[in-house]
Order: structure tokens, then C-alpha cells, then sequence
């Protein structure tokens, strides 16, 4: 890629970054708009707090930049009580980010970018027509000025793994503070139980949870709640809700003989579900699945995390998701057909990452212009239009990528859901999982592969142990390519989050054909974790990976992770609703995709060293390497056990609270009945209230 094509990719995406971003400070002060630019606001009820402009004036229709301090003005306290910790987690991810790449921006302009543009390449003409010159290929085999590198490498290792011990350290603070404030929670006193055994003596599954506990726990057991196969009533119920929506509307019309027939098919509906909901015909239903609440979290973090049945296939606890988490249906799927849904989810993932090497592929081809002529002759009728061929190499190939990287994250989801996770939290944490590895491989290393080693491809089967070298090669070989994709990525991708193009575009097509809908009708979505943390996570990585080969890119990622922040604190502010909070649990995976770049990182220049002739460099940066693995087997024993479980100090101290207030037996008799209020199958729709709120029964539950 030359000069030409990067400043082309420059051009544009700062061009549309700024289209986009005046647009947005223009359309959110328009009050037809509010349903998309404060969906969350909406839905809390702050209209009145909202910043619109009802009356036709001139400030109403000009840009303004008041938004963007507003993300540095919030203290992390405050987002953390108003978000939670997750939503703090993506923040931290953020500013890791900035402070990572300023201190190596820093380092690389005034150091290794001078050390590379004033060496003596092996190819002296490339400075005419390359980005090479300010790279690490600029410096001629055997030079002794790649120990510049080599030391640079220790530096920005150990700086980030300082940075990843210290987030580590602060967010499990913040996490069990975060347990203190949250011990309301029912899921803090709730134990989910699968594989229930029927009851000897009446041969029904709630008799037997009731059995078990009160025999094997008889002062810490309070109550439990059966889940149900309730396909057929939540059938009925969305014909309820349907109908009542429709009898709203013809009260609004005062259509009074319709009136009256939707009434009586109402009643109808209405009376088959109570039918189905009696306590006959729920035991008919009951899955081998319960909700068990306890008198205190120190007996449910004990029962959750220790085994209660002679056979580990009975009774198999953990910790409740919270009511709000839980996903119903995965709950009802048999535990014995998990496994083979786990094996379909592993072959659709294989089968989505072979179809979308063929993209990926053909992104390399048109970045490579010079191949391009060579496969695909018509192409050289771009060089008689002047700059064309600058913005076909330069900004179309990571534009084509990107929106191919867009449908990625939705499909992942939607497999992590098949593969029968008990809460919705957990299906993202899985599908971030599956992204980022898909993106690792498919965006990073199969970009690397077509780019620059389509010819040698048979080279890594036949010599393994020159993977390093070609590896290194490669990265070398598309620094140019992957800049752009951090521009694309960063200015217009970030750009055009904020914006919601296509919201605004669909609510305007809504609108010119069947109609507005309500003024509460707001475009209300939670927040995309599993979108945004590996698509972040992935630009880290190629920072990393070339922040000692490549120093050019890291001002860029500056400004990518600036903006980053500014356009997810809005997100988050005014657009996304929170509908979970795991108390941080997405900080363990962050912080392995950060191990995995920087040893990525250290193996590529491991492969550099080797190719540029200085194998002194190359051997001792193999202590690095252990280093770096012996860090992360010590935070998988320092820190990963208390975001995965319960702790006992914890619950003993939070119950502790509680019992000098008074308040412990009024929280666990919530508890009880939090799960029952939002099983689907147990809820119920009356006319005389709205359509949005239910009456939840508390049938099925069984206490001592």
C-alpha cells in the first residue's frame, strides 16, 4: 500500500466521522427523535430531563459539542450506580486502552520511528513507494539498532502487564463492593437446581427438592420454585396480550360492538390460561429444575458450590442468574441433550469461519492492487481515473471487512443461545468468546495469510517450526492494511454507532407507511457486550502486535480508543438499557484476550529477530515469553476464583449487616418470590391494567 492509499483511507473515514458526528449533535435535538437518542431516558421516565428543542429555533438545527466533555466529567463512581459494573468493565477497557497506547505513542514517535526511518534498509528504493520506511523493515539484517526493539519489547510488556494487575485488583474492589450494595438481590439467596429427582412417596419433583433440603438442611432452607414446561401457556398469554392491545385501540375508537367480542375472546383466553396455571395442572409440567432460596447467602454460596448428591449427575447446583437474567427456555432443555447442542454450536461456528474466509480473501485481493491486475485484468481501467485506485487499495478493502464483521457478532449470539446457557449474561460472555477467537482468525491471521503469504500458504505444514518467521513476515508485510482498518474501525465505525443510521432510517420508513407508533414505543435494546468488547479487543491486539513494528499506528489508536469512549459513555447514558449486571464477571475474559496480544505480540518479534539475522535477540526474548505465562497462571489463582464464586467471608459479612438491621428475613422472603414473578408461564394479563404490566401468581412454590 502506498502513501497515497493510507492518506486516501485517512481522508475519508475523517470525513465521514465528522459527517456523522455533526448529523447525530443535530438529530438528537429533535424531539421526533428522542425514541432512539434516549430510548433509555424514555423508558426511566426523565422525559423532562431530556435536552430537546420543542419550538422551531436556530440552536435546535446546529451542531454542538456539549456531549463530548460530559464522558470525562462523569466520575466511575457514578457509573457504577448508575449502570453497574459491567458497564464500568467496558469503560476500564477503554481507558486501558488510552493509557496503554499514549505511553507506547509516545515511545514509539520520539524513539523507535527515528531508529526506523534513519537506517540503512536492505532496500533502499522501498522509501519511495512504501509505508516500510517507518517500520521495523526499514532496519537492515544483523543491525544492532534492533536492540532498540528488544528493549522497547520488555518495556511495553511489562507496562501492560502492570496496567492488567492493577485493573485486576481495582475491579475485584469494586465487584465486592458492588455485592454490598447489591444485597437485595434475589439471586444472592437462590441456588438453581437441575437433574431434580422425583420424590419416593408422591412421586412429583417439587416433593422431592422439598425432601432433599429439608432433610439435608433443615435450618438454612426456606422455600423453592419449580420451573415448568409452559409452551402452551405463554402461547396463550401473548394471544392475551395481543387481544388487549387491540381492545385498547378500539376503546380509543369507541368501536363498542367489537368492543364487547374481544372482551368475551379475552375472557375465553383468560380462562383456559387460569385453567392451565392451576396447581393440578402445573405438576403435570414440572421440569427437573428449581429455584432454591435459603435463610442466608452463606448457606447458599455453601450448597451452590458443593456437590449434594452420592451421583454428580443428580442435583447439580449453582448460583441462580438473577430473575431478570434468566433465560426460560435454555432451562428447559434436558441436561442429557447440552452436549450435542454444544457440538452443533462448535460445527455452525467452524462452518460460518470456512464461508467467511472467502471475503477476507477477496479484501486481500483488491488491497493488494498489484495482485488484482495479475487475477483480475479489468481492474487496471481504475488507474485512467486519477486517486481512484488510492481509495479501491486504501479505504474500500477494511470498509468491505468491516461490514462483513458487522453480521459476526448477531450469528455468534444467536449460537450461544442454541448452546443452552442458563442466563442471558452467559450467552454473551460465550458469544464474546467466539467472536473475538472468530476475528483472531479470521479478520487477523487469514488477512495476514491472503495478503502476504497466498503463495506459501503449504509452508506452515511442511515446516512448522517456521511459524515464528512467517508470522512475523506477514505482520510486517500488512501494517499498512491494518491501519486502515483501525481508521475504519474507529472513526467510522464509532461514527455510525452513535448515529444509528439504521434506526433513523427505519423509523422514518415506519413512520411514511403504516404510521407512528405510541410516544413509549422506544427503540429500547440492552447493551451489546458481545459486540463491542471483542471488536475492541481485536484492535489491542493489532496494537500490540505492532506497536515495536510499526509505531505509526499507535497515535491512531489514541484517538480510536478516545472516541471509543466518548460514543459508548452516550451509548450507555441515553441509549441502552442495563438488563443484567454480573457484578464484572466480563473483566476475567477481557484480561485474557489481553494475555493472548501480548504473547502474540512477543512470538511475532521472537520471528522478527530471526528474519533480520539477530538470534541473540530472538533467544532472549524467550524468557519474556515465561514470564508473561507465569503472570497469568498467577491471576487465574489470585483473582479468577472470586469472580467465579460466591465467597463465604463475603456472604457471612453481608448477612451479618443485615441481621443487625433487621432485614435479612424480609430479604429471603423476596427472594422467594422474585423467580415465580418472572417464570413466563406464570404470569397473567388482566384488562383492567396496561399491556406492559402483568399479575405474577406464586403457584408451584413449595416451602417447610
Amino acid at each position: 500500500m502506498t502513501p497515497e492509499s493510507l492518506i486516501a483511507s485517512a481522508s475519508i473515514n475523517i470525513g465521514l466521522a465528522i459527517l456523522a458526528l455533526w448529523l447525530f449533535s443535530v438529530l438528537k435535538k429533535q424531539p421526533r427523535n428522542a425514541i432512539i437518542y434516549y430510548a433509555r431516558l424514555l423508558s426511566d421516565r426523565h422525559r423532562a430531563d431530556l435536552p430537546l428543542h420543542s419550538s422551531f429555533s436556530l440552536p435546535r438545527f446546529l451542531p454542538s459539542v456539549a456531549w463530548i466533555p460530559r464522558a470525562f466529567r462523569v466520575p466511575e463512581d457514578d457509573i457504577l450506580r448508575r449502570h453497574g459494573l459491567d458497564a464500568l468493565v467496558l469503560m476500564r477497557l477503554f481507558k486501558f486502552g488510552i493509557r496503554f497506547f499514549t505511553l507506547c505513542s509516545l515511545l514509539g514517535v520520539s524513539l523507535l520511528l527515528p531508529v526506523d526511518y534513519y537506517s540503512e534498509s536492505d532496500l533502499p528504493t522501498r522509501k519511495e513507494y512504501s509505508m516500510d520506511a517507518f517500520t521495523i523493515s526499514n532496519i537492515a539484517r544483523g543491525s544492532n539498532k534492533l536492540w532498540v526493539h528488544f528493549s522497547c519489547l520488555w518495556f511495553i510488556s511489562f507496562y501492560a502487564l502492570f496496567l492488567l494487575y492493577k485493573e485486576y485488583k481495582e475491579i475485584l474492589v469494586k465487584r465486592l463492593q458492588q455485592m454490598r450494595e447489591l444485597s437485595h438481590r434475589a439471586d444472592q439467596f437462590t441456588v438453581l437446581v437441575r437433574q431434580v429427582p422425583l420424590c419416593p412417596e408422591h412421586k412429583t419433583r417439587t416433593c422431592g427438592v422439598d425432601h432433599f433440603f429439608s432433610k439435608h438442611h433443615p435450618f438454612s432452607y426456606h422455600s423453592h420454585q419449580m420451573l415448568y414446561d409452559g409452551r402452551d401457556i405463554e402461547y396463550l398469554l401473548g394471544k392475551q396480550k395481543k387481544l388487549k392491545t387491540e381492545l385498547e385501540e378500539k376503546r380509543e375508537t369507541e368501536e363498542h360492538k367489537e368492543i364487547s367480542i374481544s372482551e368475551e375472546k379475552f375472557r375465553e383466553f383468560a380462562h383456559k390460561v387460569s385453567h392451565l396455571q392451576s396447581e393440578t395442572m402445573l405438576r403435570e409440567k414440572e421440569l427437573p429444575v428449581a429455584f432454591v432460596t435459603f435463610k442466608s447467602r452463606r448457606s447458599a454460596a455453601l450448597v451452590a458450590q458443593t456437590q449434594q448428591h452420592s451421583n454428580p449427575l443428580e442435583l447439580i447446583t449453582e448460583m441462580a442468574p438473577e430473575p431478570r437474567d434468566v433465560s426460560w427456555r435454555n432451562l428447559a432443555i434436558p441436561q442429557k441433550i447440552l452436549p450435542l447442542n454444544k457440538i452443533g454450536v462448535i460445527l455452525a461456528a467452524a462452518a460460518l469461519t470456512i464461508f467467511f474466509a472467502i471475503p477476507v480473501t477477496a479484501v486481500q485481493g483488491i488491497a493488494k492492487y498489484e495482485k488484482l491486475k495479475k487475477w483480475f485484468p479489468p481492474a487496471m481501467a481504475i488507474e485512467f481515473i486519477p486517486g481512484l485506485s488510492s481509495v479501491v487499495t486504501g479505504y474500500l478493502p477494511s470498509a468491505i471487512l468491516k461490514g462483513f464483521m458487522y453480521i459476526v457478532p448477531y450469528a455468534m449470539l444467536g449460537m450461544a443461545y442454541l448452546g443452552g446457557s442458563i442466563s442471558k449474561s452467559k450467552e454473551e460472555i460465550k458469544a464474546c468468546n467466539m467472536v473475538f477467537y472468530f476475528l483472531v482468525g479470521n479478520v487477523f491471521f487469514l488477512s495476514l495469510i491472503s495478503g502476504s503469504l497466498l503463495d506459501e500458504i503449504g509452508e506452515y505444514f511442511t515446516h512448522p517450526r517456521d511459524i515464528p518467521s512467517h508470522l512475523a513476515a506477514a505482520v510486517s508485510a500488512q501494517g499498512e492494511f491494518f491501519m486502515t482498518y483501525i481508521l475504519t474501525d474507529g472513526l467510522s465505525g464509532f461514527s455510525l454507532e452513535i448515529l444509528q443510521l439504521g434506526l433513523i432510517t427505519f423509523d422514518i420508513i415506519r413512520s411514511c407507511t403504516y404510521g407512528r407508533a405510541k410516544e413509549n414505543n422506544t427503540y429500547l435494546f440492552s447493551f451489546p457486550y458481545f459486540r463491542v468488547i471483542p471488536t475492541v479487543s481485536l484492535s489491542i491486539l493489532i496494537g500490540m502486535i505492532y506497536a515495536v513494528v510499526a509505531p505509526l499506528m499507535l497515535p491512531f489508536l489514541v484517538g480510536y480508543f478516545c472516541l471509543g469512549y466518548i460514543v459508548y459513555f452516550n451509548q450507555m447514558e441515553d441509549v441502552y438499557e442495563t438488563t443484567y449486571d454480573t457484578c464484572g464477571r466480563f473483566w476475567p475474559i477481557i484480561h485474557h484476550y489481553i494475555f493472548v496480544s501480548i504473547i502474540l505480540m512477543q512470538v511475532t518479534m521472537v520471528g522478527l529477530f530471526g528474519l533480520k539475522s539477530k538470534p541473540s535477540a530472538a533467544i532472549a526474548t524467550i524468557p519474556l515469553i515465561l514470564i508473561t505465562i507465569a503472570y497469568n497462571e498467577y491471576c487465574k489463582i489470585r483473582f479468577l476464583p472470586s469472580f467465579k464464586n460466591f465467597t463465604i467471608e463475603t456472604a457471612v459479612e453481608i448477612d451479618e449487616v443485615d441481621e443487625k438491621n433487621g432485614e435479612i428475613e424480609s430479604r429471603y422472603v423476596d427472594a422467594a418470590t422474585a423467580y415465580s414473578r418472572n417464570q413466563p408461564c406464570l404470569q397473567r394479563v388482566s384488562i383492567e391494567e396496561s399491556p406492559t404490566n402483568l399479575n405474577q401468581p406464586l403457584l408451584g412454590t413449595g416451602s417447610i
